[in-house]
């Protein structure tokens, strides 16, 4: 994240009042003031309209004289890192169910956090006009990449070899989202266990078997990683007017899932933690919606937001657990429901 000073603020912030900022400890709220000052002089225009000061690490520092340099160099714009710990620049993550939906939001939210992304999904190939292209397209011009893998996570065998080659490209691997999962909306009366199973099977044992190919090749080199372990609001509660048994006790294993691999592996650097979403809008929802109207009011007066959420404000949540700035947090679930568990 970052955002552009021009020099010459910088210039008549260091000077303001005739007194060096260096014998000064600023804080952000007092910069931010001095800044705002300087975007009203008229020598500086509409060029720091756009400025947004948070707490910031200038990249030149105050010692470097502002004389110094062709008026060509006065021009270029001096670089704000904000928050640099919340950067994914060359970590490489492993999202399952990346191909569309919310795994696939969550990638591109990874790519522009600087991530290389490798996608493990059941669907066939993406094409040309897929969404999945849009956001390949988009990774390229970010300069980073995302590469697509056929695969379906209950296939142990298959997941340890594709992981492990991910692993001989790229050298190591960082980081894990895993976002696979199905949903089915049967009665407990008229459940089968062939259905059962299936859900059980992708939900809970496709999750253990994927942190379990990455974490083997994080231990294998010896490289720290987090891992996030997509859950549901639905593994804590049971969803009022929606008959999902399975389902719910599916997200609740996930949950128990991620705080005993926080334990095991905790000790080689590996932080495992899950993400709990509430209702999402999707394409599937909103199949829902059309079959079950009374659903589309029900369930945002269900939380404290009276609304429902959109898979891109899990973005930031997930960048979160996966970098630097969660580097303390493991054995965790971070529910994003909108105040829904918490009546």
């Amino acid at each position: 994240m970052a955002a552009s000073v021009p020099k010459a603020a910088a210039r008549a912030v260091m000077s303001r009042g005739g007194k060096s900022l260096l014998s000064q400890q600023l804080r952000p709220q007092q910069l931010s003031t001095i800044l705002r000052q300087v975007q009203s002089s008229s020598s500086l225009g509409a060029t720091t309209s756009a400025i947004n000061v948070s707490p910031a690490i200038f990249t030149r520092s105050f010692h470097q004289s502002t004389a110094r340099g062709n008026a060509q160099d006065q021009n270029k714009p001096t670089t704000i890192h904000l928050l640099p710990e919340f950067s994914l620049k060359d970590k490489v993550i492993v999202v399952s169910g990346g191909g569309r939906g919310v795994g696939l939001t969550q990638a591109e939210g990874l790519l522009e956090a600087g991530a290389i992304v490798h996608v493990l999904d059941r669907l066939p190939t993406p094409t040309a006009d897929s969404d999945f292209a849009k956001v390949a397209a988009k990774a390229e011009k970010l300069g980073t990449s995302i590469t697509y893998h056929h695969i379906d996570v209950r296939d142990q065998a298959a997941l340890n070899e594709i992981v492990g080659g991910i692993a001989d490209q790229e050298g190591h691997i960082d980081g894990l989202i895993a976002a696979a999962g199905i949903q089915q909306e049967t009665p407990a009366l008229e459940y089968t266990a062939e259905d059962a199973d299936k859900m059980l099977g992708v939900n809970v044992t496709g999750v253990f078997m994927t942190a379990q190919a990455v974490a083997r090749q994080m231990i294998k080199r010896k490289h720290k990683g987090s891992m996030v372990l997509i859950g549901s609001m639905s593994g804590t509660v049971a969803n009022r007017g929606l008959i999902c048994p399975a389902y719910n006790a599916s997200k609740a294993a996930v949950l128990q899932l991620g705080r005993n691999l926080a334990a095991e592996w905790g000790e080689h650097g590996i932080r495992v933690n899950t993400l709990s979403p509430g209702y999402i809008v999707t394409s599937m929802t909103a199949g829902l919606f059309e079959a079950f109207p009374e659903r589309k009011t029900a369930w945002p007066e269900a939380n404290m937001l009276k609304r429902l959420s959109y898979p891109e404000e899990y973005r930031g949540a997930a960048v979160f657990l996966l970098s630097d700035a969660s580097s303390f947090m493991t054995g965790a679930d971070l529910r994003i429901d909108g105040g829904h568990c918490a009546w």
